[in-house]
């Protein structure tokens, strides 16, 4: 038996409980210490005892989510039919597509390196700088535009080697960049002396260091190698490309336009605010985390076993999924409730900023747990190809609803409205999601 066939067995044969939980374990760590090293800057710039820096990181943060977009259109949208292809025993196909994943989101990542150095400033403002927050939000962004294409294309290596059931080389790839990371940011911010600029440099360094961890992942064991000579500029790869990566590009480019609304607003009511609301997003991404890892192991039992057929296997793994992620939120909300000060504190030990981010973290953890059933249903819905539902959820939380939310809740209830808009934002995301996935799987039943 050849590697891709024990590979198909390994995916849909065992009990897809245990399956899921062998191939999330590596993608909880993965996505914890990809939080942590996240919050890693914002906590070190932190220690610069200004607002306006921990403000410049929550600015420059839309512009990392830009690039994350890109590296997760092409790495779900691949990936995806990378899994399905590898389920239904297309090897040649699934080689084809994951070079021409790999290699266009180095091209784009390089596009956006160039036009973004030569508009920095423009750029800065557009994403909400104050005035003085821009100094400090153009040094920064200077630094982390340059390593835009390899943090694109680790994203499409991280995804594709998930989607071939490879987390562990996907783990230990942006584990190490990660945890490199929280090294170098002390060394360069305050050792070197280079400021917000510092934690730049320690961001792209080790983003450089994983990108070729994960780049030999892809050597090891069934792995798929990414040659040159797979490549294929046609119309063909790039349609499942659009099909399968479209919610994802949706989901984070609405989240870097949230936050450029988010921050934008703030702005009127000064830098704490915009510190404030930069610390709480880093901690709810820790929160969510685990989560996206729990969801990202389902997706490849997902797509192999959707590929397959075995339509009631994608089933149970979907149901499975969804209680075991409700019971970890609820306790990670009700943690996070409880010490909302303590948590806004390790990052901005500034009293207009414990203040503000307590009730804006307080209100997210209300609806926090609802995130069980909107991102796996939204996986679900990805991983097998049904691109309009999947997209509509990946739109719906920051684009239907936290961008209104953010724009016309505060002109009424002033910087409530601004700390409350996430919660309902989600909340109106539920109740959207869950007639849509109902009928999603009714249809699998069929």
């Amino acid at each position: 038996m050849d590697a891709q066939e024990l590979k198909f067995k390994q995916m849909t044969e065992p009990p897809v409980e245990k399956l899921i939980l062998k191939l999330a374990a590596p993608c909880i760590v993965s996505m914890l210490v990809t939080s942590f090293y996240n919050m890693a800057d914002t906590f070190f710039v932190g220690l610069l005892k200004s607002n306006a820096a921990t403000g410049a990181v929550g600015v420059v943060f839309s512009m990392m989510a830009v690039i994350q977009a890109v590296g997760f259109f092409f790495g779900q949208g691949s990936g995806n039919y990378i899994s399905r292809m590898l389920g239904a025993k297309h090897y040649e196909e699934a080689e084809k597509m994951a070079s021409t994943g790999f290699l266009s989101a180095f091209a784009v990542g390089v596009v956006i390196c160039v036009v973004g150095q030569l508009f920095l400033e423009p750029l800065a403002y557009l994403l909400g700088s104050t005035n003085t927050i821009l100094p400090h939000a153009k040094a920064y962004l200077r630094v982390i535009l340059l390593g835009a294409p390899w943090m694109a294309a680790s994203f499409v290596l991280n995804n594709q080697l998930r989607f071939q059931g490879g987390a562990v080389y996907a783990m230990v790839g942006i584990t190490t960049g990660a945890v490199l990371n929280i090294i170098l940011d002390p060394i360069f911010i305050f050792g070197l002396k280079l400021g917000v600029a510092g934690a730049g440099w320690a961001t792209i360094l080790s983003q450089a260091v994983g990108f070729c961890l994960l780049l030999a992942g892809t050597t090891r064991g069934s792995n798929i190698r990414i040659r040159l000579r797979n490549f294929r500029l046609k119309f063909h790869y790039y349609k499942w490309i659009f099909k399968g990566g479209l919610p994802s590009l949706a989901r984070q480019c609405l989240a870097s336009l949230a936050t450029i609304c988010l921050n934008n607003v703030a702005r009127g009511y000064g830098d704490a605010v915009i510190a404030a609301m930069s610390v709480v997003q880093r901690i709810t991404m820790f929160g969510a985390s685990a989560m996206l890892g729990f969801g990202q192991g389902f997706q490849p039992v997902c797509g192999f076993n959707y590929g397959a057929k075995l339509y009631d296997r994608v089933k149970r793994g979907f149901w499975f999924c969804v209680k075991m992620a409700a019971g970890v939120l609820i306790a990670i909300a009700v943690l996070g409730y409880a010490f909302a000060p303590q948590l806004i504190a390790l990052f901005r030990d500034d009293p207009q900023v414990i203040a503000c981010g307590t009730v804006a973290l307080r209100f997210q953890c209300l609806t926090f747990p609802l995130q069980a059933w909107i991102i796996t249903s939204n996986m679900l819905q990805q991983s097998t190809g049904r691109t309009v539902p999947a997209t509509f959820l990946s739109v719906a939380r920051q684009g239907l609803f936290f961008i209104p939310m953010v724009l016309f809740l505060p002109p009424v209830l002033d910087v409530l409205g601004i700390q409350m808009a996430q919660s309902a934002a989600d909340l109106l995301t539920f109740c959207c999601a869950l007639p849509v996935q109902l009928y999603v799987l009714k249809t699998l039943d069929k």
